[in-house]
């Protein structure tokens, strides 16, 4: 009902406001039939061009004729004024000045990829298949918000979350860091639209970033840098950054197997790269209801369910047999995305993912282990030493996010005795120490957002200068908007996913509703 009452305010013109003729015709458009609808577009834009032709607009018209679509009126509601926007250019230290700055050329990435109208033109000839109705009413699934295009249909979103995140977040380096990031992950796409871990350099712009990861994890790597897009509330369609995300869905939807496996299955860790990428293709769906995206949502959620042990958890492969905390914190995020956004999702699956929670979860103080109760973090072999498993929290996170997304009653004892760690755990960049941890900042602040009040409050002002304060910020810098990958897992992820999380995490005000409210 809220969300129909939403709907229907964005057609009421304010009272401030005269309606014009472009107005009116765009609100008795929305209110007829889609055929009756497109016949009036064609009519009305012959008419437009026809009187056009005489005063040199008939170029004009003709092109939105093609675009095939009528644009809504803003409409201006009555409302507190918004902060003013944050000039997303970093300040430029006085010392600096004197330097010779080499612009990047952002605009690099869309010029080179080839702008394929074919994915939106296709879409526009099909309907939501979805019902419509709130997919935030009742307890548990108030967890995706829809940013940008679809706000209404998946909470607040972006169009006031993002617009206020100086004021939300207390802090005007929050929206310019993360817009620096996506211009990076931008720059650094491949033709293909997969983001490269190990060959994304070829993209580079003077110098060369370093920071190389592992070429098995492109299907991973590619899914992580388009929830970073998504999460700013950027499409298929988006004006800004649509060519981007457009090129990624492409590449992801073209590595799907006929099981519904994202990329190939050629390592034994596939299934993290199938995680990754069934969540972005979900929230893909969830974003903006297109039915492009719809059955291969659906098959990448059906593969999950495939995976997934009897009566427990993931890990590696098909039904391994064996399970662990990680991999299964990924495959829980994609299904509770797929059940928001109206996929068909086995409601077992969470059973299942809680009974192993209840396993690897010491009772006493709510630690989550890995495979077992008691045992730390995984590292690479070469990297336990650099990076102790006790400097870090990374699985409790996990497990504090996914008893949530699970259905967590507000109060679960496993929930607040696992935020009580990580508040003891809390943020901090220190390379010589090993305490800098990507994964584990991202899943911390999904989940101690979640948690709220004073365990947010501590983690957010730790978490601002351990990832505000390490970004590259050297415009003349082929790095700059980046982060350097130095966590036990840089040397696989490379800077694409330490830039790609770290992006997310600043994202973490407007991309997922509080489950347990406001507080």
């Amino acid at each position: 009902m809220q969300d129909r009452a939403i709907r229907s305010l964005s057609l009421i013109p304010s009272k401030h406001h005269e309606e014009t003729f472009e107005e009116s015709l765009y609100r008795h458009l929305r209110a007829a039939p889609w055929w009756l609808a497109s016949t009036g577009i064609h009519a009305a834009a012959f008419l437009v061009l026809s009187v056009l032709v005489g005063s040199g607009g008939a170029e004009r018209a003709l092109g939105q004729t093609l675009q095939g679509e009528v644009a809504a009126p803003e409409v201006v509601l009555d409302e507190e004024p918004l902060p003013p926007e944050v000039d997303p250019t970093p300040p430029v230290d006085e010392d600096e000045k004197v330097k010779e700055v080499v612009a990047i050329d952002e605009s690099r990435r869309e010029d080179e990829a080839e702008t394929d109208p074919s994915m939106v033109e296709e879409e526009d000839r099909f309907e939501d298949p979805r019902p419509d109705r709130g997919l935030f009413e009742g307890s548990g699934d108030n967890l995706l918000a829809g940013i940008g295009g679809n706000a209404s249909r998946f909470g607040s979103g972006r169009g006031s979350g993002h617009r206020n995140l100086k004021w939300i977040a207390g802090d005007d380096r929050w929206e310019p860091s993360m817009d620096a990031g996506l211009r990076w992950l931008r720059r650094h796409q491949g033709r293909d639209g997969a983001w490269d871990g190990d060959g994304f350099e070829a993209n580079c712009t003077g110098n060369r970033c370093g920071g190389a990861g592992a070429a098995l994890y492109d299907p991973g790597l590619t899914g992580v840098s388009l929830l970073a897009f998504l999460g700013a509330g950027e499409t298929h369609k988006s004006e800004k950054h649509g060519t981007v995300v457009r090129s990624g869905l492409r590449y992801l939807m073209g590595i799907q197997d006929a099981e519904g496996c994202f990329g190939p299955r050629t390592s034994s860790h596939f299934t993290y790269n199938h995680a990754i990428a069934a969540l972005a293709m979900t929230e893909a769906y969830g974003l903006t209801g297109s039915p492009l995206f719809r059955a291969k949502a659906q098959a990448g959620i059906d593969f999950v369910t495939q995976c997934q042990n009897p009566y427990l958890a993931w890990r590696y492969g098909v039904k391994p047999q064996d399970n662990d905390t990680s991999v299964t914190g990924w495959m829980v995020m994609a299904l509770k995305s797929a059940a928001v956004a109206g996929l068909a999702v086995d409601p077992g699956s969470f059973d299942g993912a809680r009974a192993w929670l209840d396993r690897v979860t010491e009772p006493e103080y709510g630690r989550a282990g890995y495979t077992a109760r008691g045992n730390g973090p995984a590292r690479p072999q070469e990297l336990m030493d650099r990076f102790p498993a006790d400097r870090s929290e990374s699985l409790t996170a996990v497990a504090v996010l996914t008893r949530i997304f699970c259905g967590a009653k507000e109060g679960d004892e496993m929930v607040r005795k696992g935020a009580d760690l990580l508040l003891q755990c809390l943020p901090v960049f220190d390379e010589a120490a090993g305490t800098v941890d990507h994964y584990y900042w991202y899943y911390g602040s999904l989940a101690m957002f979640q948690v709220g009040g004073r365990h947010w409050d501590a983690w957010r002002k730790a978490m601002a200068p351990a990832i505000l304060e390490t970004q590259r910020r050297d415009a003349a810098d082929c790095r700059y908007g980046s982060w350097d990958p130095v966590d036990p897992w840089g040397p696989e992820g490379g800077r694409v996913y330490s830039t790609a999380l770290n992006t997310m995490d600043l994202q973490v005000y407007f991309r997922y509703e509080k489950v347990f409210g406001a507080k």
